[in-house]
């Protein structure tokens, strides 16, 4: 329809790659992007690592798996485009152990089904030719894996939307959505917004703004924190690309890493500790309603009695930067605890369904007028246009949620 409003709660990477594919698909259309912040990316997008993914990881078939593909395709075109920054560096996954090098040989027949580009298996050798101050049994080299400034992107895709005759209007906390006669509208302390239908990407509060609009309460979702480290400048080139360890098949974290960042930093990490509010990127804030609202979740206390002995290593890695970098030197063990100091950290909306299991693919919920993204964890970023391509396919009914 010409006349319609459709509008999108929270103005992260998503929510405008959302945004900027309705200008496209429906040019007559009102789009108006609301965000409870200042500007664009402040939260999960402004803080994570800045790799764009080449599809290694993620269940053959899933949403993950499709959209990381497509979605890193259009990724690179849209960087080329716009010049924006985008460094094909690539990755190497590394096994140090007998059990690391049983999963690698997994993850490779994952990574074969999912048609990542260009990915071989290497030997000690080979390694040391990718990565000189690396170390380890065999890895798999994926030579496509990049490294971007998501915060730039968002900003372009912002942008994008402003010039179609959109609208991207900030400081506007959304707290109630009620469903009228002549639409949906949206309050705020700032003002009202009405509009026909709505799109939910809150991101860190995606359950809390989809329930203000009818929604279930599962999943919850539950913020984990991730801590990085910085390389100092003396050792900071000892790392090429990226250099992760072979993950754990039972969590959606990828374990600590070295990525190199597309301004010439090199990073360590993120850990994964349970977060004490859902925007607490430091260790000292704390919020009772967060916390409340985490153990008052029948999934928390099944989740934990189920993966307490690694919640405690990570909460023991958190407090040491000598536990911190004890697992990061089996990758390179030229960097120590001397050669790092704290950096910023990042927030994951980790969603868990009340059986308490760990929901690990994207899940987008449909009331009618009001499409919620409940669940868009790594690689969001990475799969931004194509979750756009998807979301709009399921409301217009060409693909099943």
């Amino acid at each position: 329809m010409a006349d319609e409003t459709i509008g999108i709660i929270g103005a992260g990477i998503v929510g405008l790659a959302i945004g900027r594919e309705l200008t496209k698909r429906r040019p007559g259309a009102r789009i108006v992007v609301v965000e409870k912040e200042d500007r664009v990316a402040v939260h999960q997008t402004g803080h994570n690592s800045g790799v764009v993914h080449a599809g290694i990881y993620y269940k053959p078939g899933s949403l993950k798996a499709v959209l990381c593909t497509r979605g890193k395709a259009m990724l690179e075109e849209y960087c080329a485009e716009r010049g924006l920054p985008y460094d094909a560096c690539g990755k190497l996954v590394v096994a140090v152990s007998a059990d690391d090098v049983t999963r690698l040989d997994a993850l490779a027949a994952r990574a074969g089904d999912n048609a990542v580009p260009g990915l071989r298996r290497v030997g000690p050798e080979e390694i040391l030719e990718i990565e000189p101050h690396g170390t380890g049994l065999a890895a798999l080299y994926s030579p496509k894996t990049a490294i971007t400034d998501y915060v730039k992107i968002a900003s372009s895709f912002a942008e994008d939307i402003v010039a179609a005759g959109g609208e991207v209007r900030f400081n506007f906390p959304v707290t109630s959505v009620l469903q009228r006669a002549g639409g949906l509208t949206l309050s705020s302390p700032a003002g009202e917004v009405v509009v026909d239908q709505l799109i939910v990407c809150a991101g860190i509060q995606s359950d809390q703004v989809a329930g203000l609009a009818g929604d279930s309460a599962e999943p919850r979702i539950i913020p984990f924190r991730g801590e990085y480290m910085r390389v100092k400048p003396g050792k900071s080139d000892m790392v090429r690309g990226l250099i992760y360890p072979v993950p754990d098949p039972r969590y959606p974290f990828l374990g600590v890493h070295y990525t190199r960042r597309v301004d010439g930093t090199l990073e360590v990490g993120p850990n994964a500790v349970l977060a004490t509010a859902r925007e607490g990127y430091r260790r000292s804030d704390v919020s009772f309603k967060d916390l409340w609202g985490i153990a008052t979740w029948p999934g928390a206390w099944k989740m934990a009695g189920q993966h307490w002995r690694t919640g405690i290593r990570e909460m023991y890695g958190s407090a040491s930067k000598r536990a911190y970098m004890k697992a990061a030197r089996r990758y390179v063990p030229e960097i120590g605890v001397h050669d790092v100091e704290r950096a910023g950290a990042g927030v994951r909306a980790q969603a868990l369904d009340r059986d308490g299991s760990l929901v690990d693919d994207f899940r987008i919920h449909r009331m009618g007028v009001v499409t919620a993204i409940r669940n868009a964890p790594s690689p969001a970023a990475t799969s931004s246009m194509a979750i756009a391509e998807h979301v709009l396919d399921v409301i217009e009914g060409k693909s099943a949620g």
